[in-house]
């Protein structure tokens, strides 16, 4: 009977381990949550970003919450994986705030409303142009679906997520130049 036993534990035990091993699209999953979840490093990122801008401190505390509001409400969807090996892509849909159309239709805005973005002697005024872009970008709420494929390697039986392109960053942050591939 204690061998019958152990040997049904030991069964489930090879079972149980075999059902929880990690799979690439689980390193994406985390990598992505970071995002979700302003994780640590996440947040790092975003102060220097933000900090990397030439704007006042009202700006960056807006630009700052604008990319906040992007990451935690980013949605994904893993559509696919393929392994060789040690090493795999996964295919992810990512959904984001559409910030490239909020920039562009700002500058479209400036461009024909040129006069709204004086100041008081006549001249041009950035900080009012940056006001006004800042806000469009937080008050967006058309969205894009982009597609982005992660490659995922094997080191010490852990997937690792590799550096994604510029362009992929750029899909992720919402800024993504989309008008170039028409």
């Amino acid at each position: 009977m204690k061998k019958i036993f152990i040997m049904v534990v030991s069964c489930l035990l090879l079972v149980g381990c075999s059902l929880t091993e990690e799979k690439a699209s689980d390193a994406v999953k985390k990598y992505l949550h970071q995002y979700n979840n302003l994780g640590d490093i996440v947040l790092a990122d975003i102060a220097t970003l933000v900090d990397s801008e030439e704007l006042n401190d009202e700006q960056k505390k807006v630009y700052e919450d604008v990319l906040k509001k992007q990451y935690q409400d980013l949605s994904y969807e893993i559509v696919n994986e393929e392994y060789n090996g040690d090493t795999a892509e996964v295919e992810v849909n990512i959904t984001v705030y559409d910030l490239y159309k909020a920039q562009t239709d700002a500058a479209t805005y400036l461009s024909n409303n040129l006069d709204e973005f004086n100041d008081e002697t006549g001249s041009y005024d950035n900080e009012k142009y940056l006001d006004y872009k800042l806000e469009q970008m937080k008050k967006t709420t058309d969205t894009v679906e982009y597609t982005i494929d992660f490659v995922v390697t094997k080191n010490d039986d852990k997937w690792v997520v590799a550096q994604p392109s510029t362009d992929d960053l750029e899909k992720i942050h919402g800024i993504y130049n989309y008008d170039i591939e028409s």
